[in-house]
């Protein structure tokens, strides 16, 4: 027997809802009511409506903006995706790439956007000219938070523990949020200035754990995947600066005496490779597999299909140029 719907949902108004989703995405009331055709004041009179049949603030102001509350925050994915599957079920819509006018955010490291973004610029201006793409830097190893807030559409960089935890999840039979397709493997190489004191020699694991080193850290935590592999074997090394940015990082080993960890691809595109020495790690260090990791609310819009195909296009395209003689 179906259990009876609360007296709460079935009085409510569901235009309300589209309202909500309009303010969580713009994060404006002046913005929502804009494109949803809307005076302000109607959209501020259907927030109040909501905010009495939730009984919860919803949003509060913020600067020149507003500001979620955890219960909208909770909620705003729910919504999202139920509008979307009754918008495609009524109104299914197919994307047209050259009449297209969406705007795509993509979280990345600096180092994947080198890769990633020329080739993706030629392909929008061929067969897309009228999208936009925005890059925001990538500040975590699990962006999963971000994709489920709607605050990036795709998520690009090396993510092993997100990938292990869906994996888990997937073979215990529970539900997973969340999608991912591998688009190149990155190889890793230690980086240090011409002219260093280790330039000339062979790098040792022991000479490679008593140098000074610099790390990439997206959180700012002292500890990667090549300490993780030291650690396996029982070694450490000594990390006395982090940057969140790889151009960053070659600009100060260019300067100092420092070792860093660099895509080997990336070196080239920063301008510095002739200033800088490569040797590989000495050391065996877990793959490094660059995925693209998105929402499942958005597997099947035509629009994202699109944009996740011309990612990989450009991966693909990049790295078998390189693998060429």
């Amino acid at each position: 027997m179906r259990p009876p719907i609360p007296a709460s949902f079935r009085t409510l108004d569901l235009n309300l809802l589209r309202v909500f989703d309009e303010v969580m995405a713009e994060r404006s009331l002046t913005k929502a009511a804009h494109n949803l055709s809307l005076t302000q004041p109607a959209v501020s009179n259907a927030l109040r409506r909501l905010r009495d049949a939730l009984d919860d603030e919803l949003v509060r102001r913020h600067g020149h903006g507003i500001e979620p509350t955890p219960r909208a925050l909770a909620l705003w994915p729910h919504v999202r995706e139920a509008l979307r599957q009754l918008q495609e079920a009524i109104v299914p819509s197919a994307f047209v790439p050259h009449e297209a006018k969406n705007t795509f955010i993509l979280a990345m490291a600096d180092a994947t956007a080198a890769e990633l973004m020329g080739g993706l610029a030629r392909q929008m201006q061929t067969e897309a000219p009228g999208i936009s793409v925005r890059v925001v830097p990538l500040t975590t190893r699990d962006p999963r938070s971000l994709l489920n807030e709607g605050v990036a559409d795709i998520a690009l960089g090396y993510f092993p523990a997100v990938l292990t935890d869906l994996t888990g999840r997937e073979q215990a039979g529970e539900a997973v949020s969340f999608e991912h397709q591998r688009l190149y493997a990155g190889e890793y190489v230690c980086v240090m200035r011409q002219g260093h004191p280790m330039a000339e020699q062979p790098l040792t694991l022991d000479a490679y754990c008593s140098a000074r080193h610099l790390l990439v850290s997206f959180s700012g935590r002292p500890y990667g995947f090549v300490d993780e592999a030291l650690a396996t074997i029982g070694r450490q090394r000594r990390i006395v600066l982090t940057v969140n940015q790889f151009f960053t990082a070659g600009q100060v080993v260019v300067s100092s005496d420092l070792l860093t960890v660099l895509p080997r691809h990336f070196v080239p595109t920063t301008g510095m490779g002739d200033q800088l020495v490569l040797r590989d790690l000495p050391l065996d260090v877990t793959p490094v597999h660059v995925e693209a990791l998105w929402h499942r609310r958005q597997q099947h819009d035509s629009a994202h299909q699109w944009l996740r195909g011309q990612l990989l296009h450009v991966a693909q395209a990049a790295f078998s140029s390189k693998d060429s003689p």
